[in-house]
């Protein structure tokens, strides 16, 4: 079997086979994994990579943050670990927020593909474990040491032989084994997957190697790209957001220029790091960035090497859209999140009409945790658990239509089933629904937050790790639309709970969350009186806000 010309037509065919092969890569990892945030919510990421670390193909199961993290981090890999050096058999992994996803908590695992003694490809993927130690699931850490076990860029088997010490390590380190260890066992299955599928397809196409399949993938992507920003006017632009921050608010600064067949988006001016775990590795501000770019500039075009190469990311060391080590940055996610807004505010100034209102943006994950000695001890404990459940605010409204409501964007996870939650702890979700009047007023409606009140069936403490945004500052509108509504953490007695830390709810009382809602769009003297009054008859928007805000009765 010899390298040889591809056709147009068989250059079709056999990337539609490799989407294909990553989409049944992670499909293994999803249904394999133990922990409810990738069995459930699709809290991961897969891919196919060529030899020198380029990605070629991911599966739309996944995240922005692990998939443009995962496409960067497998260079890191060939650093240490040159292909010259990789035997069948053999896996890595690491945790390091620097060179992985920028948090200890996921995981990327990385597999050379062999093919008649030969390597002749990469697999990666991520997924995101239940619990690393420490600290736990909070935002309250100071160092990296706080957060969790940090596993450096290692082999975890070595020519087929598990690396027993580690997954010995891990066990003893997490609150959570049995779920963690089989997480790790899903990731090393979910490529091991993908190497057998890609070999089938190499041979069923008398392919030696994946060399000019993959250049033609990465050069046409690159080209597509190019021709897309082309059509944009030239020039820079600037915005900023105010979020809440967690000892102060955070400015989030960007100046974004688009070039003949590049795009530019720099962060200077951006508030410094935090001194709590909401710092920002540079690899995850450069993941969301250019997730929220494409998204409007050429969302048809796969994502891979060719397209990623297209947006250049940067941001002044120190900052809090990159951060140094040894900084505490278990929640990246909370500015990672907000980023596509923040350059959709500089694209709104290059091309209106173009991108949405901003929205939640930051996801409101429930991680809620009972006993370790962190919420009761002795006839005070209740079960011991660890969970995380994700949930979502409003999206805001889009130029021609209304915000999606209870959507993560940009995130991408899905919601997690109630259901999931309440069968592997003692907690029940009493309520679940949307929360009126929360989408910003607008000739668009931002989409709509949640309410949800969580109970324990034991009438025990129970805690939630608490990392929330659109506290203070709520999503805002844009020409003219009003902002969505402010998230709001309490308990059902009324008292009120910080957006941030480890908040522990008392036994027979239950937690409330409401979720923000995404900003509107145009002038609400604009909206169809129509619209309004379905809103009202869907409970989207009470009467009385109909009368307030539009000048309608319903």
């Amino acid at each position: 079997m010899t390298s040889r010309n591809i056709s147009e037509i068989e250059l079709q065919i056999m990337w539609n086979r490799l989407l294909s092969v990553v989409e049944e890569q992670a499909q293994t990892l999803v249904r394999t994994a133990f922990s409810t945030s990738s069995r459930e919510a699709g809290d991961i990421s897969a891919g196919a990579f060529d030899l020198q670390g380029r990605m070629l193909a991911q599966a739309v199961t996944g995240t922005p943050g692990h998939i443009n993290t995962m496409a960067r981090s497998v260079g890191h890999f060939l650093e240490v670990f040159p292909v010259t050096q990789m035997h069948e058999g053999d896996v890595f992994v690491t945790n390091d927020p620097w060179k992985g996803t920028g948090h200890l908590y996921d995981l990327v695992v990385v597999s050379p593909t062999f093919m008649d003694g030969r390597i002749v490809a990469l697999f990666a993927c991520t997924a995101h474990l239940v619990d690393m130690g420490g600290i736990g699931q909070s935002p309250d850490g100071r160092q990296i040491w706080h957060e969790g076990l940090f596993i450096p860029l290692m082999r975890l088997v070595r020519r087929g032989e598990v690396n027993e010490d580690l997954l010995a390590i891990l066990r003893a380190n997490v609150r959570e084994p049995v779920q963690a260890v089989g997480d790790v066992y899903a990731l090393m299955a979910c490529n091991e997957i993908g190497s057998r599928r890609l070999v089938t397809m190499m041979r069923e196409f008398k392919l030696a190697d994946v060399d000019l399949l993959g250049e033609a993938i990465i050069t046409r992507s690159r080209r597509g790209m190019a021709e897309a920003i082309g059509k944009l006017p030239r020039g820079t632009w600037q915005a900023s957001m105010r979020i809440d921050g967690y000892e102060a608010p955070v400015d989030l600064c960007a100046t974004l220029k688009i070039g003949a067949d590049t795009i530019w988006v720099d962060y200077a001016g951006t508030s410094g790091m935090s001194s709590y775990a909401i710092n920002c590795p540079l690899c995850y501000t450069e993941a969301y960035t250019t997730f929220g770019v494409n998204c409007v500039v050429a969302p048809h075009i796969p994502n891979n090497a060719g397209t990623l190469d297209a947006v250049r990311v940067t941001a002044p060391a120190g900052t809090i859209l990159s951060a140094q080590y040894p900084a505490a940055v278990y929640a990246r996610a909370t500015m990672g999140h907000m980023l596509p807004d923040v350059v959709y505010g500089c694209l709104d100034q290059a091309i209106p009409g173009r991108v949405p209102a901003e929205g939640s943006s930051n996801l409101w994950t429930l991680k809620l945790v009972a006993g370790h000695g962190l919420t009761g001890v002795g006839g005070k404990a209740g079960t011991p658990f660890m969970v995380m459940s994700f949930h979502s605010g409003g999206a805001g409204a889009r130029p021609q239509q209304d915000g999606l409501s209870a959507t993560p964007f940009p995130s991408g996870v899905r919601n997690v089933p109630v259901e999931a939650t309440e069968a592997i702890t003692p907690l029940v979700i009493w309520r679940k629904e949307l929360r009126t009047d929360s989408g910003g007023v607008g000739r668009q409606r931002g989409g709509l937050g949640q309410v949800m009140e969580v109970g324990s069936r034991e009438h025990e403490p129970f805690g939630i790790f608490a990392g929330f945004e659109r506290v203070k500052f709520p999503p805002r509108g844009r020409h003219g639309g009003g902002p969505g509504a402010r998230g709001r953490l309490s308990l059902k007695s009324g008292e009120e709970l910080g957006p941030k830390g480890l908040r522990v709810v008392p036994p027979g009382d239950r937690l409330v969350i409401e979720m923000p809602g995404g900003g509107g769009m145009g002038a609400a003297a604009e909206r169809d009186p129509a619209r309004v009054k379905r809103d009202v008859q869907m409970g989207y928007v009470s009467a009385d806000a109909a009368k307030r805000d539009y000048g309608v009765d319903p």
